[in-house]
């Protein structure tokens, strides 16, 4: 039985992964909203909706999907430095989202946060994906899936900042030396958090389940397995 996905935030770099990857995985069916028109990877099997973010939630409700993918969020830079801007995108147009999803009776949210993110911290960025994850733990999804990968590495373009840009090139070098309690801080593909995405829809087990750099590497062995789902070519590949 296939899954209806509706995916927000599918023009950035997970939400592009996801598109991508999304051909591997046939028991998917995708639609992704956007704000505008994006260049789909070759072979793509999908539906793309553009539309303003101020009416996504009523396109959600609409379509009634059984999964909502949430990839969205936006850069310190692009929301002009501006605190509010940025709540209004990482916070309050995924809560609305949200929020549109579990009234129209959608069973299941997945959804990309941060490493780290803690809604008691100091730090802005981490404070509101905490924030972002606590309002979806109460919402009545039967289950949510949130992915706290650590430094995504991709091809992100002009919206990497300049320390971004260091601590990717960095990474081959600063991942061997991040062990133990500190392996979540790793750096991962944004093709594998978008495999990960991909694999947990579906997954019946009700509850609120949070997956760092590891859960995130395993999950689609470990869920395509236990349901005897065969993807195709290079969905498991590293």
């Amino acid at each position: 039985m296939s899954e209806r996905m509706v995916l927000i935030g599918a023009t950035g770099l997970v939400g592009m992964s996801l598109i991508g990857e999304a051909r591997n995985f046939t028991n998917v069916r995708l639609t992704a909203l956007s704000r505008r028109e994006a260049p789909l990877p070759s072979g793509a099997r999908m539906e793309m909706i553009i539309a303003d973010p101020a009416n996504w939630p009523g396109a959600i409700a609409d379509m009634k999907p059984d999964v909502l993918a949430c990839a969205l969020g936006t850069t310190w830079k692009l929301a002009g430095k501006d605190e509010q801007a940025f709540r209004a995108v990482d916070y309050g147009l995924v809560v609305q989202c949200a929020k549109a999803a579990a009234h129209a009776g959608t069973r299941q949210m997945v959804a990309v946060s941060s490493v780290g993110a803690d809604a008691n911290v100091k730090a802005f960025y981490l404070r509101v994906k905490g924030e972002m994850e606590n309002a979806l733990k109460k919402m009545d999804f039967a289950r949510v899936d949130i992915l706290r990968p650590g430094l995504l590495r991709g091809p992100r373009g002009g919206e990497r900042r300049t320390g971004e840009r260091i601590a990717m090139m960095a990474s081959p070098v600063t991942d061997l030396m991040l062990h133990g309690q500190y392996r979540r801080f790793r750096s991962i593909k944004a093709e594998d958090v978008a495999r990960a995405m991909l694999a947990l829809a579906g997954e019946k087990a009700e509850g609120r389940f949070v997956h760092d750099n590891d859960g995130i590497l395993r999950a689609p062995a470990l869920t395509l397995a236990k349901r005897r789902i065969k993807p195709v070519h290079g969905a498991l590949a590293d």
